[in-house]
């Protein structure tokens, strides 16, 4: 999506993220938009058996991510979820990793109780 769709699509989905967290909790990616780092969970690369390639091939990305500091990373797809879930656990990232549709739900109060796993404890019992 980065590449394909361009700087248009980033910039719509900044936006919806920074109204869900509030711009006081938006922190930027360098590099970022079309230039941003690729996670190495996509294009099979996740389900294809090779995990420590992966996961060397995605160091760059987990070292961008703790160069942020944030506490959150927001993933909008799965295989990227995947990965920098995965990402964080085994170059020990401080970070949680959350879908994007989670944190929409979570704005909406329709997020189910099922669906706070990856959620920290400041977040777990928000609109219940």
């Amino acid at each position: 999506m980065r590449k394909s769709l361009g700087d248009g699509i980033a910039n719509d989905l900044r936006f919806v993220v920074r109204r869900l967290v509030g711009e006081e909790n938006f922190v930027e990616m360098h590099p970022n938009r079309s230039n941003n780092y690729c996670c190495g969970g996509g294009g099979g690369a996740l389900q294809g058996g090779f995990p420590e390639a992966r996961r060397r091939y995605g160091r760059l990305k987990a070292e961008q991510i703790k160069a942020t500091g944030a506490t959150y990373c927001i993933a909008p797809c799965h295989n990227c979820h995947s990965q920098i879930h995965d990402l964080a656990e085994h170059y020990r990232g401080n970070w949680r990793t959350v879908h994007l549709w989670t944190l929409i739900c979570l704005s909406l109060g329709m997020l189910g109780e099922a669906e706070r796993t990856y959620l920290g404890p400041e977040l777990k019992e928000a609109c219940l």
